[in-house]
């Protein structure tokens, strides 16, 4: 069953969510210029701490850049120790990117920065407040996840 939502309630919903998006993907650029990676190339360690080693076109895939931009992206990973090229055991024609230990530091120091940066902006919220942003953003992601799969039955 649908509820009937107010167009203006939605409208100002999802201003909120841009702006709120825009200023954390702000601090998160102002933290990534104290590291020696670009933004794009955080993304792919944090894919490559997630999902474990994975081959250049899956990274491309996750990225959504072109194969040959990802190439670069990792050659430049490589060059600064963050990952290595492995080949894959069972199959020695597949080459996998394996995080090293230098680039995982960078993203625990990163997030560990990142989440100082919200713990300090709610600071003045209750812990009840915290607690039910939390459900409902999960809510909402698990939403927007299910929402996007029905969609995307591919993906």
């Amino acid at each position: 069953m649908q509820k009937m939502l107010d167009n203006g309630l939605i409208a100002e919903l999802e201003k909120d969510l841009r702006y709120i998006s825009h200023i954390i993907k702000q601090k998160g650029r102002e933290i990534l210029n104290n590291y020696p990676i670009t933004t794009p190339q955080f993304i792919a360690l944090q894919w490559l701490l997630e999902e474990g080693d994975l081959t250049i076109g899956e990274l491309s895939k996750k990225l959504y850049l072109a194969f040959s931009t990802t190439t670069d992206l990792v050659d430049r990973l490589e060059k600064n120790e963050l990952v290595k090229r492995v080949r894959d055991p069972d199959d020695r024609r597949v080459v996998r990117i394996h995080l090293q230990k230098k680039g995982k530091e960078i993203i625990d120091e990163v997030i560990e920065k990142r989440q100082e940066y919200l713990l300090d902006v709610l600071e003045r919220f209750s812990n009840e407040q915290v607690q039910s942003l939390k459900v409902v953003l999960n809510q909402l992601f698990l939403e927007m996840e299910s929402h996007q799969q029905l969609n995307n039955p591919k993906k």
